[in-house]
């Protein structure tokens, strides 16, 4: 319901027992191109958010993405394990705004090459040793990018 009313998010789903999906469209600015956004939420995990369309690797042009996860691409709107995000917590009024905001730091990305959404991404030296992400810097309204 609350996806359905709050402007957005406005778009359409399939309710399942235990798990939705979501999708609708957003532009991180009215100069930005619409992005096709895919929230998939299930019994006792995270809510996981995919760009459908324009395909971001496309738009990177062979560069890396920042603050994605792979296989398949999924965005980093939060640093898990602190309590960022809770089950308790609206998706309309968390993960869609988050989408929206990670969306306008990676069109500056695509156009500066600098990720300037802050957050934390672990190093591959971390993951090797199991530690977890250190932090490398955040902006200044706090959200992880």
């Amino acid at each position: 319901m609350n996806l359905r009313a709050n402007p957005l998010s406005s778009g359409d789903g399939v309710l399942r027992a235990g798990a939705f999906v979501w999708r609708f469209d957003t532009s991180p600015s009215p100069l930005s191109r619409i992005y096709r956004v895919r929230i998939e939420m299930a019994q006792e995990r995270s809510p996981r958010t995919f760009i459908e369309t324009p395909d971001l690797a496309e738009l990177a042009g062979g560069r890396d993405l920042p603050h994605v996860y792979h296989n398949p691409t999924r965005l980093c709107l939060y640093l898990p394990g602190t309590s960022e995000w809770q089950p308790w917590m609206r998706i309309d009024q968390t993960i869609v705004p988050w989408s929206a905001l990670w969306l306008w730091y990676f069109e500056d990305w695509l156009a500066s090459g600098e990720w300037k959404g802050g957050g934390v991404h672990p190093s591959g030296h971390d993951r090797e040793l199991g530690r977890p992400p250190r932090l490398r810097f955040r902006d200044q309204t706090g959200v992880h990018a």
